[in-house]
């Protein structure tokens, strides 16, 4: 079994990157629970959701408190909720950023961290700050658990305010093609 917590703030689509993802990875012959979390149901507050892949079937539909891997679809939470809270060792950190892997300050679990600038995606595609989308690509890139096509049909039975299936898309493959994977290195202890 694998879990992926996604953290983002209400508004950016936090929530249903969980759910696309989780049509992907069915899609793909995969078993998948997704559970949304809400604190504060409104915009702009932090919001969590879960999600277990297996190749059985599962019966757990609790939250996830050990995940093998963080999705942060939003650069400036790291300062207000601990996204890393019980991140397995070696665990993987998908995170939206501008700046480099090696500079983003992570704890010793991490074992990967893969960045992606997904708020300059997204104003490039939509003209505004709308990263969920260009950070599932991010995950596919970053996790290999699941190929980009899957993702593109999930995109297709999914509706958007907008209606923008193309611009999604597109930030979709950006996201996947402008991630920077990096593998941590620690230094031994002497």
């Amino acid at each position: 079994m694998y879990e992926v917590r996604l953290h983002g703030r209400g508004g950016q689509g936090t929530v249903l990157a969980a759910g696309m993802l989780a049509k992907a990875l069915v899609a793909e012959g995969r078993h998948v629970v997704a559970v949304p979390q809400f604190g504060f149901e409104r915009r702009g507050a932090p919001v969590a959701a879960y999600l277990r892949v297996s190749d059985a079937p599962m019966r757990a539909m609790t939250n996830i408190y050990a995940p093998n891997c963080v999705v942060c679809i939003d650069s400036s939470l790291p300062r207000v909720v601990d996204v890393f809270a019980g991140l397995r060792a070696g665990g993987l950190l998908v995170q939206a950023s501008k700046h480099a892997p090696q500079d983003i300050a992570v704890p010793p679990t991490v074992g990967t961290v893969a960045v992606c600038d997904a708020v300059g995606i997204a104003r490039e595609v939509f003209g505004r700050p709308i990263t969920n989308t260009v950070m599932l690509g991010a995950f596919a890139r970053a996790s290999g658990l699941l190929s980009l096509e899957a993702l593109e049909r999930a995109l297709a039975e999914t509706s958007f305010r907008d209606g923008g299936l193309a611009q999604n898309r597109h930030a979709l493959a950006l996201g996947h093609e402008r991630t920077v994977v990096h593998r941590v290195e620690r230094k031994e202890a002497a």
